[in-house]
């Protein structure tokens, strides 16, 4: 096989180059000197600018050199890696994107490995820093990129339902509580301090109540996920809790939880939420492939209906950096954003 990597390449070539140039230039180069000195069985023609084996090597310069070229970019992206916002526990978040995973091998056509993370700063870090290519982030996550990278985030697609996404309160049935005011003196959980429906929104909205949730909580608990914060309630280590509304209606579906004994007593208004994000300097034409591909998943076929229905998703439409700035102004207004 022939050794096409960069560093062998430049070598060859400029190698080459040399003899070319001392051959043509009639100036004397200390191994063709070497060759020639040994005269009887070398042929006259390799010491002359226009013979066959000169236009040989040029042919092989122009070859070598066309295949850096189109090989370096190939050699420098081998692996896509994809990550998300561990808003649930790693077995399920493999179980969600394994088939993601197989789609986008496929379409983009190279290796696509799915890494979970441990939290969600994780994932923005991850992102920031280039780790990944590819993240799953809420809108609060995909803000913190943003600020933490200096603008260089990019997101390219998001749910349909995340244009109109929200998020709900739950209480056992039998609390006695029923409205936001009725959380004041009580015990109460958010999900991970980065999530935005599971923290940002929802305090937001609070707040626009005139609770301040560290002034009017008897206590505030971060559970860390969404499944975890359904567990609180449902165990009584917490009066009330809010999270993700589709994590919820997940869990009904799945008769994972009785709404007989916990159920939601407020859902908030709707804002922008969740979108797949890539870091700027990723080369466009692999953004292009990555984003064309998420938006072609439809529900009508096999594929498509599995992979969307475990994103919670009907399907992925593009999305832009302005559809988060009403994030970014609640999270300051909240003091989550300095």
């Amino acid at each position: 096989m022939i050794d096409l990597s960069p560093s062998r390449t430049r070598r060859v070539v400029l190698g080459y180059a040399a003899q070319l140039h001392a051959s043509q230039a009639g100036t004397s180069d200390p191994d063709t000197d070497k060759l020639q000195s040994k005269g009887n069985n070398m042929p006259h023609s390799i010491s002359q600018p226009h013979s066959v084996l000169t236009k040989l090597f040029r042919n092989t310069l122009a070859v070598l050199g066309f295949a850096a070229l189109t090989a370096i970019p190939a050699l420098a992206q081998q692996t896509l890696k994809v990550t998300t916002i561990p808003e649930e526990a790693a077995t399920e978040q493999i179980r969600k994107f394994g088939p993601l995973t197989r789609y986008l091998e496929r379409t983009v056509g190279m290796k696509v490995e799915f890494t979970p993370v441990n939290d969600y700063p994780a994932a923005v870090e991850a992102l920031v820093n280039k780790q990944v290519d590819l993240v799953w982030f809420g809108g609060f996550t995909h803000v913190q990129a943003q600020l933490r990278s200096g603008g260089k985030i990019i997101p390219i697609a998001q749910r349909e339902e995340d244009t109109q996404f929200r998020s709900v309160f739950i209480t056992q049935t039998d609390s006695g509580i029923k409205t936001l005011a009725d959380l004041k003196g009580k015990q109460v959980s958010f999900g991970s301090q980065s999530s935005t429906s599971g923290h940002l929104m929802p305090r937001s909205f609070l707040l626009q109540a005139k609770i301040d949730p560290d002034k009017d909580f008897k206590r505030v608990a971060y559970s860390g996920a969404h499944d975890a914060t359904i567990a609180s309630v449902v165990g009584g280590r917490v009066d009330a809790a809010a999270l993700d509304i589709t994590v919820w209606r997940k869990f009904v579906d799945e008769k994972k939880v009785d709404t007989s004994k916990v159920n939601v007593f407020f859902t908030t208004p709707p804002y922008f939420n969740y979108n797949w994000s890539v870091h700027a300097d990723m080369p466009a034409a692999l953004r292009e492939k990555i984003t064309k591909a998420l938006l072609a998943l439809d529900m009508s076929t096999p594929e498509g209906k599995e992979i969307l229905t475990l994103n919670r998703a009907s399907k992925y439409v593009p999305t832009t950096p302005e559809n988060y700035k009403g994030l970014e102004s609640a999270g300051k207004s909240a003091g989550l954003i300095k």
